[in-house]
């Protein structure tokens, strides 16, 4: 036996408010954030991860071979939006669509912006 050292990164504060689902040689895990770890047989280790929300997004896989004994570190990190692929690794990984996001998110500061300058140059 070996174990898989499980870390997905974020929290419900910074990431998704629904845990992403973790697939270990085709047994759903029960994951939360943070780290944990997970008891598999020696050899060969697929691992999937991926998010939900109003549809399934991030995500990514991984593939290694673990020896009786080893403990193997795993770091996933959901995207940043719903329209990518998450990251996955042995070393801790950075979250994709941070570019889009923050171009939304300036678009909507802009409008809004907009919308309060005119509505204070109506009444005034």
């Amino acid at each position: 036996m070996g174990a898989v050292d499980l870390t997905i990164q974020g929290s419900v504060m910074t990431s998704n408010m629904i845990t992403p689902t973790v697939v270990i040689n085709g047994h759903h895990i029960g994951a939360h954030y943070g780290w944990q770890r997970i008891t598999v047989p020696a050899g060969p280790v697929h691992v999937d991860a991926f998010a939900q929300w109003t549809r399934t997004y991030g995500q990514a896989s991984l593939d290694f071979q673990l020896a009786a004994g080893q403990c193997v570190p795993v770091f996933y990190a959901a995207p940043m939006h719903q329209f990518s692929t998450g990251s996955i690794g042995h070393v801790r990984q950075q979250r994709k669509g941070m570019g889009p996001f923050l171009i939304i998110m300036a678009v909507l500061a802009v409008v809004l912006a907009l919308v309060v300058t005119l509505n204070l140059r109506a009444l005034g």
